[in-house]
């Protein structure tokens, strides 16, 4: 008897192989959906966010689009996660490179001043979900808070860290200095969108710079990173 397959007998591997194709179509489209809705989001907001319009922008129907998420809310929660996942890849992440204490907060701060201008243009889905989840509950507002939180955690222990290198004063309270920064940020926003201020970018280096003098040690001074 020959131990070669026959041309009719499926080995394991290949109907393992061949099975995932449907699968990694499937996830390939569902990112590509939350693509074009992050798109939208930054445009028109989480609320503008409906399978119909999506159904439209991607040429696909309504059930085709409704099959990968199965409600409007889900929809909208995987848009908070992948905009909450692009924030960390060029926020967050990038920042851990730089050296403990104030240069990592410092990078954190010109990552998130840079991502903040080209958001000038597109929108903040952190700000404008803000707007329009503040007086309600649910995991849409669950999820959108999660994430600022998360990211505002991370701040606080940046700062932290900054206190135990020495190169932010004993005592400072991370706390309030992550609240003053994320303030100046959310001014930004406001002035720059709706004021359309020049020198709005300008005033929130300005601004944090003074947050940092106020709360430094007598350790030598670490150059500030501008945003690029």
């Amino acid at each position: 008897m020959s131990t070669t397959p026959s041309s009719r007998t499926r080995r394991p591997r290949d109907a393992a192989v061949e099975g995932s194709r449907p699968l990694q179509k499937g996830l390939q489209t569902k990112a590509a959906i939350v693509d074009a809705a992050l798109g939208l989001a930054t445009q028109i907001g989480l609320e503008g966010l409906s399978i119909g319009a999506l159904a439209e922008v991607m040429q696909m129907s309504k059930s085709g689009v409704f099959a990968h998420f199965g409600s409007r809310e889900e929809l909208q929660i995987s848009v908070i996660r992948e905009y909450h996942t692009r924030f960390e890849d060029e926020v967050f992440y990038p920042a851990m490179a730089q050296p403990r204490g104030l240069p990592r907060l410092r990078a954190l701060f010109a990552n998130w001043m840079k991502r903040t201008s080209v958001e000038i243009d597109s929108g903040c889905i952190y700000i404008s979900g803000a707007v329009e989840f503040h007086d309600r509950t649910g995991p849409v507002r669950d999820a959108l808070a999660g994430s600022v939180n998360t990211w505002l955690a991370a701040m606080r222990r940046a700062i932290d860290i900054a206190v135990a290198e020495g190169h932010l004063a004993p005592g400072t309270d991370a706390g309030q200095v992550a609240f003053e920064v994320h303030a100046l940020i959310l001014a930004l926003h406001y002035e720059a969108r709706f004021l359309h201020s020049p020198e709005s970018l300008t005033r929130a280096v300005t601004a944090f710079e003074s947050i940092l003098a106020r709360n430094q040690s007598a350790a030598p001074a670490v150059a500030p990173a501008r945003p690029r």
